[in-house]
Formats: structure tokens, C-alpha cells, sequence
């Protein structure tokens, strides 16, 4: 019962009743996770029990970081998950990491993140996306992943642990840090990055890579200092300029699929009521309550994407004429709402350009050419369209984002609308409260979104109703518009090597390449790629 597993006595106490166990001096939680499917909730648990002795080991597993001072150095491009784990394994291997990342540090660039609300302005190089942590740092900090074919997904919890992450994480079946925690532990891994001989560079962006005879050796900061070695890429799913400096030079790249839609926020008390099947919710010993929807509309896949129980909804732009809304979790996750994003699935068959118009499902999107071109390219000196085959996700998302921005009175007022009038196609007049500091104005997405996405959506919306009810409700909110779910480009690397597939000593990296979708998948990658060039480096 939830009341016992919330009390290591009571457990010891079950012990003594159901097991026989005498003497027990303490108690471990190895494993945790809730059965919430009936009526009657129970929390699973797998404990160690330490009779007539006290627990001596720790309850993670440390890893050793070398002194690599004067050791070969490998530039990481990026402070995310990727970047993070890249260099801290690099350090494993015995070689110099220098990490270049072209926001601030965790602590700084949170002051930039509350101004965005106050200000209504987004700081292009400051964000929730781009500065020391990626756009991780500012999140739920969820840990889960259905990637443990790719790698050791223990491993990656235990070097968080080592950094500061409570044990927890270790013994949840959804693990997750929580926003409020986030910033500490990735500041102890870049200490640890630091002492080992390593070195940071903040407000350092990578403005080229330099390659010679096909072969990357460097980059090329906007600080002027250029710093050479071979290159982990691990610029993140937002780095839009990345991506138009790799196809105008010539590295191969390719348009991906991504999902697009809203963020859903819901009174946390009514997720709670609804999942827990009890009028009280969770009541006192039971945590915000998770949930996670899935079908199929008309062939394409709709789903509920990064659900923060408990949670807050943010403004997760990172430039100019942008509405880009995403999700995040203190570690109590105790707000009043709970919110996630719901996402329509979108191929590449279903966007097409014609006449230098972006069209999906033959509805054109209106927009402003020139305005997505500038935000892809803002020096103005492309050598080729956005528009073009490989950069048309990207172009949708951006054309999607300035299209919200423009509904939001042209600021970062996010356009709303409550659940049951969006599925009902009803205008609606006043909005619930909201956690979405910026504010909200009320909206007809119903409207004004692509149809391929909205109908599929209210659908889905329909029949997640009937799986769970109470779930479709006017009290509940539709917040315009979530694009950022994954990378729009792929940068093509080898299979084997993980270098890109033309260019040597280029290691694209973690979910800004296409090869991850979160944390936990992001830092495996960061490792792999780590590996790969200590490889390459003939080692």
C-alpha cells in the first residue's frame, strides 16, 4: 500500500509480518514503481534488507576521471546531455575535452530565461534551448528511455548520481531530476570536465567547422579564436544555423519526419483523479500522476509527448518571432497543473513546396517567405533556399512558430484555447489559469492550424476522452504551439565509425543530429561518439 512503501519502519515492519525477517537494521529500495491499473493502488518495491548489519557500500557506482593535461584534445560542440557525456567519457578514455557552447552557464542563462515573460523578448543565444545544459537543464530532467539497446543506461544514472542527482533515480521506474535540481548537477559536471584538465567556453559559438581535404580540423568561433582538433557535434535539435552552415558547405544532410502540435495543461488534481481512479487524487503518500495517450487518425500517429505531472508549460523559443511552448517539472512536481505535449505525426510526404509555398495535406501555410528565411539564415548569406528538399522540415517548423508568434499578438502570449471548445470548433471567450508566465490569449487553433494537424488531433483528443474520463474537458487548456518534439534535419553519419559520412574526424552527436530523443538517449550517443573518436584518433 502506498501508505507503507512511503515509510521505511512500515516496510521493515512488512518484513517482520510476511517474510519472518528479524533484526533488520535497515533497509534499501532497489527498485520502485506503481500499479495504479484498478481501483486498489500498490507500489511494487524490490528492497534489500540488511539484517543484524548496517549498509556500507554506496548506493551508486562512482566512475574515475583522469588528470588528461597535455593529453590530445577533442572539440565538443555543445553543452547538452550529448556534450556532457561525450566530454566526461573522452576524460574516461584519456583525452582533453574543450567544450564550446554558445549560451551561458546554467546559472546566468536562467536569468534570461525570466526575463523572456517579463520582457516578452527572447534572448537568440540564451534560452531554454541554447546555454550550459541544453535544453535539458530547464526541463522535467525525465530520465526514462526506451533505448537500452544503444547503451548502459545505468551507467548514465550513476554518473548523475555521482554529480549530485538523488538515488532515486537509480530505484523509479520513470526516473526524472526536476528542473530545480538540474542546474547543480550539470554545474558539478562541468567542474568535474575543469579539474580533470578539460576546459569550457560559454558565450562561444562555433560560427564554421574548418575542413581540409575532406577531413575536419577545427572550428571557427564568432569570438575569433578558432580551436582545432576533431569535432563531436552536439548542437541540439534548435541550432537552425548549424544546419543551413552544414548544407551550404556541402555536408550531407537530410529532412526528417517530426511531430507537431499543442501543449495540454490540465488541473494536476483532475490528472490526479483520473489515473488514480479516486475522487481525493493522490492523496498524501502517491505522486502527481502520469499518463500517456496513444492511436492512430488516418494513418498518422497521435500522442501525448513528454508529459510533466505537476508541472509548468514555458516559452522554449529561441529567436525572434517565435511561439514555441514545451513543459517542465520541479523535482516535487506539486504545482497545481500537470500538462503534455500532444503531437500529430508528420512525414515528409505531407509537406511539399510549390511556387516557393509551403503547403501540407494541399492547404497552403501562409507566411512570410523572407521572415523564415532570415530566422535560418539571419547574416543573410545563404547560398541556397530554406526551402530546399533537405531544410523543408525545418522551414514548416519555423513557418509554424512565426504563424503562432503572429496569433500571439505578435509577442510571447501564447494563442489558447480550452480542450472541449477546440474539439467542438468553438471560439470560447475566458481561459482557465494558467502556469505559462508569458500569458495566454484566447484563440481559435482550431482555426487557424493546419488541418492536418488540428482534425487529427481533436480526434485523438475524442477518443482519449473515452479511454479515460473526465480527461476531454473545458477545464482543461490547448496552448499553441509545440514543434520542438525532435531534430527536423539528420546529419548522415556511418553506422559503424558515427562519423558523418563523407567528412572525417566529424562526429554529429546526440538528438541535434537525429540520433537521439532525450536525456538519457542523447548522453548514450554523446558516449558512442566519444568511443568512436578515441578510435579514430588511433587509440
Amino acid at each position: 500500500m502506498p501508505e507503507v512503501a512511503a515509510d521505511n519502519e512500515r516496510i521493515k515492519g512488512y518484513l517482520f509480518e510476511e517474510k519472518g525477517l528479524t533484526n533488520v537494521c535497515a533497509i534499501r529500495i532497489l527498485k520502485r514503481s506503481i500499479d495504479a491499473r484498478q481501483r486498489t493502488i500498490f507500489v511494487n518495491l524490490t528492497v534489500r534488507a540488511y539484517v543484524n548489519e548496517e549498509p556500507t557500500e554506496l548506493e551508486y557506482t562512482p566512475i574515475h576521471y583522469p588528470i588528461v593535461d597535455g593529453k590530445p584534445q577533442v572539440i565538443v560542440v555543445g553543452a547538452g546531455p550529448g556534450g556532457l557525456f561525450a566530454a566526461l567519457r573522452l576524460i574516461e578514455l584519456g583525452l582533453r575535452p574543450v567544450v564550446i557552447e554558445r549560451g551561458k552557464d546554467v546559472h546566468q542563462r536562467k536569468l534570461d530565461i525570466a526575463n523572456i515573460s517579463r520582457t516578452q523578448m527572447v534572448d537568440s543565444e540564451s534560452n531554454y534551448s541554447f546555454g550550459e545544459g541544453g535544453a535539458g537543464a530547464y526541463s522535467d530532467g525525465k530520465l526514462y528511455t526506451r533505448s537500452k539497446k544503444r547503451g548502459n543506461v545505468e551507467k548514465i544514472l550513476n554518473v548523475f548520481c555521482q554529480h549530485g542527482a538523488s538515488t532515486d533515480i537509480l530505484v523509479d521506474a520513470h526516473p526524472h531530476i526536476g528542473t530545480d535540481k538540474l542546474p547543480r548537477v550539470i554545474e558539478n559536471m562541468r567542474n568535474t570536465i575543469i579539474r580533470c584538465g578539460g576546459e569550457v567556453y560559454f558565450q562561444t559559438r562555433m560560427d564554421a567547422i574548418i575542413i581540409n581535404d575532406n577531413k575536419v580540423v577545427g572550428i571557427q568561433t564568432n569570438t575569433g579564436k578558432e580551436f582545432m582538433g576533431p569535432v563531436i557535434l552536439a548542437t541540439g535539435h534548435s541550432a537552425r544555423d548549424v544546419y543551413a552552415w552544414l548544407y551550404d558547405n556541402g555536408v550531407e544532410i537530410e529532412a526528417k519526419g517530426i511531430a507537431v502540435g499543442v501543449r495540454l495543461e490540465h488541473p494536476s488534481h483532475r490528472i490526479d483523479q483520473i489515473q488514480y481512479h479516486r475522487g481525493e487524487g493522490r492523496g498524501k503518500f502517491l505522486p502527481a500522476a502520469e499518463y500517456s495517450f496513444v492511436t492512430q487518425v488516418r494513418g498518422r500517429g497521435v500522442y501525448s509527448f513528454c508529459m510533466c505531472p505537476g508541472g509548468i508549460v514555458v516559452p522554449a523559443a529561441t529567436g525572434p518571432e517565435q511561439i514555441v511552448v514545451n513543459g517542465m517539472s520541479p523535482s516535487h512536481r506539486n504545482t497545481a497543473w500537470s500538462n503534455s505535449g500532444m503531437v500529430v505525426e508528420l512525414r515528409q510526404e505531407d509537406m511539399q513546396i510549390e511556387n516557393g509555398k509551403l503547403k501540407i495535406d494541399d492547404a497552403v501555410l501562409e507566411t512570410d517567405i523572407e521572415a523564415i528565411e532570415h530566422s535560418i539564415h539571419p547574416q543573410g548569406n545563404s547560398q541556397s533556399s530554406v526551402f530546399n528538399s533537405q531544410l523543408k522540415t525545418l522551414a514548416f517548423q519555423a513557418a509554424l512558430e512565426r504563424l503562432c508568434w503572429m496569433q500571439g499578438n505578435y509577442k510571447q502570449t501564447a494563442p489558447a484555447q480550452r480542450m472541449a471548445d477546440f474539439v467542438n470548433g468553438r471560439l470560447g471567450g475566458s481561459l482557465p489559469e494558467s502556469s505559462y508566465a508569458p500569458g495566454l490569449i484566447p484563440s481559435p487553433l482550431h482555426f487557424w492550424m493546419p488541418s492536418f494537424i488540428t482534425d487529427r488531433l481533436r480526434d485523438g483528443f475524442r477518443y482519449f476522452g473515452k479511454q479515460s474520463h473526465g480527461f476531454l474537458t473545458n477545464e482543461a487548456t490547448v496552448i499553441g504551439v509545440e514543434t520542438r518534439t525532435s531534430s527536423p534535419v539528420r546529419i548522415l553519419r556511418d553506422n559503424e565509425s558515427l562519423q558523418h559520412v563523407r567528412v572525417q574526424g566529424l562526429f554529429p552527436c546526440g538528438e541535434g543530429a537525429g540520433y537521439a530523443g532525450g536525456i538519457v538517449s542523447a548522453a548514450i550517443d554523446g558516449e558512442r561518439c566519444a568511443e568512436a573518436c578515441f578510435n579514430y584518433m588511433g587509440n
